[in-house]
């Protein structure tokens, strides 16, 4: 297999057990034996753990901001509706069979303390969806306020879902949404 085919099943792999067991929970061998990789080979593409998890939560958030970028612009062309489909994307999310939560959110929690590299890209990753949303509400002649507050709501959907394994937060998040945004255009 060559380099790229290599570093594509240990980032799959990586992925996939990380987000099932947790990051501290896999060890370089057992992320070896799934990839299918020698001991050898892994730690020439990603000389130690932290570049796995740095390269893993890379892909997530390459693939978050596709998902959701693109589910907003197959939304109706109304900035109110951009906004609530943010929800919408979530609720497809939530109810995958897959869904544990946001890797980011876990990734904060289990190495964020300890980890300060790891830290700055979840941050990076928060402040980016921040920043999507602020242009969202912009668009609506909204207050960067009315951004924070619809943020702060999807954030805490990911959380609250993934305790809860209940996917209607989504529902619960977007009707807090909607009576938030329309507020914002009645005071605007």
């Amino acid at each position: 297999m060559n380099v790229e085919e290599a570093r594509e099943r240990i980032l799959s792999a990586a992925e996939d057990l990380y987000y099932q067991k947790g990051y501290s929970a896999v060890g370089m061998d057992e992320l070896r034996t799934t990839a299918g990789v020698s001991l050898r080979r892994l730690y020439a593409l990603f000389p130690s753990k932290d570049d796995i998890i740095t390269a893993v939560l890379d892909r997530k958030h390459s693939e978050w901001e596709s998902g959701l970028t693109g589910r907003v612009a197959s939304a109706p062309d109304t900035a109110r509706d951009r906004l609530l489909a943010i929800y919408a994307y979530l609720e497809e999310w939530f109810t995958t069979e897959s869904f544990r939560g946001c890797a980011f959110i876990n990734a904060f929690g289990e190495l964020g303390g300890t980890h300060p590299e790891i830290a700055a890209l979840v941050r990076d990753h928060k402040a980016s969806f921040q920043q999507y949303v602020t242009a969202l509400v912009r668009d609506l002649g909204a207050s960067d306020d009315l951004a924070a507050q619809l943020s702060i709501l999807a954030e805490g959907a990911q959380s609250t879902a993934a305790i809860s394994r209940d996917p209607a937060v989504a529902g619960q998040a977007r009707s807090a949404a909607q009576t938030l945004i329309d507020s914002a255009l009645t005071t605007a």
